[in-house]
């Protein structure tokens, strides 16, 4: 076990301790997230290496394949060690063009719960994250009905901890109304900010903020700011885009995805590069 060279340190979810540098299994599908890997030894490899690097989160979902990269987490490491934890997300299907209908009426929602206790292999979830909005991003409207039907399979025992995912910041109100939360995923990089406010609202109240796509297709030819620091740095955009959102705010945990224990590697060591304060100004800019 190497917790111990993992940048970020840990968080707590309710009462479950994560690792702040996790992993997003959303990659060990097939293409366009379709279907079993083209290499199925080689994301057994990557999900085992995971638990070896001594990462204790690792988020999924049953829409994944779909179902596929449950079963690939279950095949890999089930018996699941006491200190890993598992987070999936509920709120979206699949359909035959590769599409992400929503899937949020009550019994889907039910429906997917059950899938996932059964591909997972587990009696009790340890987080899940209800999915709002769609492809574009966050949509207003209410989750009461949707976030109530998660709250009542909590109570029965089902459900540890909820999040909220892909949420505007009014829905993570109208949520934490309803029940606790111990986070939020939405899409947020060096270059997408908008819910600055948000994070260090959540931050006070001691509720994580996971950034989903952390790199959101950010490239050097984007920023020159970014490669500039890298350059300067040594080091990768990658590593630099990874290292700023860990040192953003203590409440950030990540989860980038790779189907390659080599760049599964490579993005633990990119995480944990030091940046300066000035280096942590001069990217600052990228986003305003």
């Amino acid at each position: 076990m190497l917790s111990a060279s993992l940048p970020g340190g840990t968080w707590t979810l309710g009462d479950l301790t994560v690792t702040r540098f996790g992993y997003g299994a959303m990659q060990l599908a097939g293409t366009g997230v379709m279907g079993p890997p083209a290499d199925r030894d080689g994301a057994l490899a990557v999900l085992r290496e995971v638990v070896e690097r001594g990462i204790t989160h690792i988020d999924t979902s049953g829409a994944y394949g779909p179902h596929i990269t449950n079963r690939l987490i279950r095949e890999a490491l089930q018996p699941y060690p006491e200190s890993l934890h598992i987070v999936t997300k509920v709120g979206a299907t699949r359909d035959q063009n590769g599409g992400w209908p929503p899937a949020r009426e009550p019994e889907a929602l039910r429906r997917s719960v059950h899938e996932n206790l059964q591909t997972l292999g587990l009696d009790a979830l340890d987080l899940v994250n209800l999915r709002l909005g769609d492809a574009q991003g966050p949509q207003p409207g209410s989750l009461a009905e949707p976030f109530e039907t998660l709250v009542e399979l909590q109570r029965q025992g089902l459900i540890r901890h909820l999040g909220v995912s892909n949420a505007t910041a009014e829905q993570v109100t109208e949520a934490r109304a309803i029940a606790p939360i111990v986070c939020v995923q939405n899409m947020y990089n060096l270059a997408y900010r908008q819910d600055d406010g948000l994070i260090d609202a959540l931050a006070a109240d001691g509720i994580a903020y996971v950034p989903f796509f952390p790199l959101g297709g950010f490239s050097p030819l984007q920023s020159s700011a970014l490669s500039a620091t890298a350059a300067r740095l040594d080091a990768t955009p990658m590593s630099v885009a990874l290292a700023w959102l860990l040192q953003r705010s203590p409440n950030i945990l990540l989860i980038p995805g790779t189907s390659s224990a080599e760049h599964l590697r490579e993005n633990v060591a990119g995480a944990g590069l030091p940046l300066s304060g000035d280096d942590l100004a001069e990217l600052d800019k990228i986003g305003r």
